[in-house]
């Protein structure tokens, strides 16, 4: 029995693997998805400023989810081509160490949640109204990030081995409890103390680590190929093993770093113009993150059987398995896309916005919009280099998009047509990135699936 529950991704039918591996991995996303929005605009009803200051705070949490998730990834290639191999010793190993990496992560934020958040902010912004709520807000998720951290790290050791439905049920409880959490606590409803962004800031962690202790007590009680010693081998690195994990996990933290200095690049274009499109670039990746969640999950899920089979030497499985990605993905991104152009108004209006963020807003949503169809092809080759071993395919398409042409864009087109040209260097961007993409899977399918 442990047997064929090992070998599931070399033996079931293609599709309906990615389907049954994917599947709780989307809604996993959606939810979590679903609870950044919830926050922002909670936090939006709260007042303008807190929606500023969290929208200002982005960046770093997109920093901690680049070095949970890329560490992740590299542990979850890692360990899927072990299993593939047959190496479940090395496999055990490699879970002990990620957990001591993931460790590790948590302290270095801590550390920068205690002394440095009001530096990021005094840089950021003059307003002292923003300044006061950003350090409240980010201060606390970074102090307290070793649960988004662990709970990354656990999910995806469950994930290398094909237990996708686990992460589905933390991941949702998790968002539930953080949706919950946040009116009693920004608004001080059922006798709680009215906290602001700060009552944003616990219901985040709360409901992260509480997500962190599901993900573990599964790993335990039902991850039967991946044991979890916290043995000899927790606080005793393998250095070949770290190795290994970040050939693939540092050009998936760089590039997913890039996000935020993008993201920082960006809100120092806007911020020139006014504090509110800053709050409109905050709620179009709020949204955003919606739509590209589904793809997110099924690049989640196409991952360790891409990586198994090529351990496995199954070249048919590999080609079925990225074909399947890639039309999924993108009937996902043209709905994607017809939702932001015909609804835009509506997708504002849950920001409880004024008449200048609406006027800024609608189109904003529709031109950035445009990379969605674009950006399906991207997210599912970067997660064919990552799960063949090539990372820094990742990091170069990342590189080009985020910094050598977004950000140029971003800011020429500003200097010469003024603040809604802004939106149209993600597009842009994206399409040049695009052409990359498809001249490195054309080189990486030479080299590493045409001969098995």
């Amino acid at each position: 029995m442990e047997e064929k529950k090992e070998n599931r991704m070399g033996v079931m039918p293609v599709g309906k693997l990615l389907f049954s591996m994917s599947t709780p991995m989307v809604i996993s996303f959606l939810v979590q998805s679903l609870y950044n929005i919830v926050d922002s605009i909670f936090v939006a009803r709260y007042s303008p400023d807190a929606l500023a200051a969290v929208s200002l705070a982005y960046p770093i949490q997109i920093l901690m989810i680049a070095v949970s998730v890329g560490t992740g990834v590299g542990v979850n290639a890692l360990l899927s081509r072990l299993l593939g191999e047959g190496k479940k010793e090395r496999a055990k190993v490699t879970a002990d160490n990620a957990v001591l990496l993931a460790i590790i992560a948590s302290i270095a934020f801590a550390i920068f949640g205690a002394i440095g958040t009001k530096a990021f902010f005094d840089a950021q912004t003059n307003s002292d109204s923003i300044r006061s709520l950003g350090y409240s807000y980010l201060s606390i998720v970074s102090i307290f990030s070793f649960g988004l951290i662990l709970e990354v790290t656990y999910e995806r050791i469950l994930q290398s081995t094909g237990k996708t439905i686990y992460n589905m049920i933390t991941q949702g409880i998790g968002a539930i409890i953080n949706i919950i959490l946040d009116p009693i606590l920004i608004f001080g409803l059922l006798g709680a103390p009215k906290m602001g962004v700060a009552g944003a800031a616990i219901a985040t962690v709360t409901g992260q680590i509480i997500a962190m202790i599901l993900s573990f007590v599964f790993n335990m009680i039902y991850n039967e190929e991946v044991d979890i010693s916290f043995g000899k081998h927790i606080f005793k690195p393998d250095f070949i093993i770290i190795k290994d994990i970040y050939k693939v996990g540092i050009p998936s933290i760089a590039m997913q770093a890039m996000s935020t200095l993008m993201m920082l690049g960006l809100n120092k274009i806007l911020v020139r113009y006014s504090d509110m499109a800053v709050n409109v670039l905050g709620i179009y990746y709020k949204l955003q993150s919606f739509v590209f969640m589904p793809i997110f999950g099924l690049n989640n899920g196409m991952t360790p059987i891409v990586a198994y089979n090529y351990g496995a030497r199954n070249k048919d499985r590999i080609i079925k398995a990225l074909k399947y990605s890639f039309m999924t993905s993108i009937v996902i991104m043209v709905i994607g896309t017809a939702i932001f152009w015909i609804f835009p108004k509506e997708l504002m209006m849950l920001f409880s916005p004024n008449e200048e963020m609406m006027k800024l807003g609608i189109p904003a949503l529709r031109i950035c919009s445009l990379c969605f169809i674009l950006a399906a092809f991207d997210v599912i080759a970067i997660a064919t280099f990552q799960s063949l071993g090539n990372g820094m395919n990742a990091l170069y398409a990342s590189f080009l998009r985020q910094l050598v042409l977004i950000l140029p864009f971003a800011y020429v087109l500003s200097k010469m047509f003024g603040l809604e040209s802004v939106w149209y260097s993600i597009p842009l961007a994206e399409l040049g990135c695009a052409f990359f993409d498809i001249y490195l899977m054309k080189k990486i399918y030479k080299q590493k699936i045409a001969n098995l």
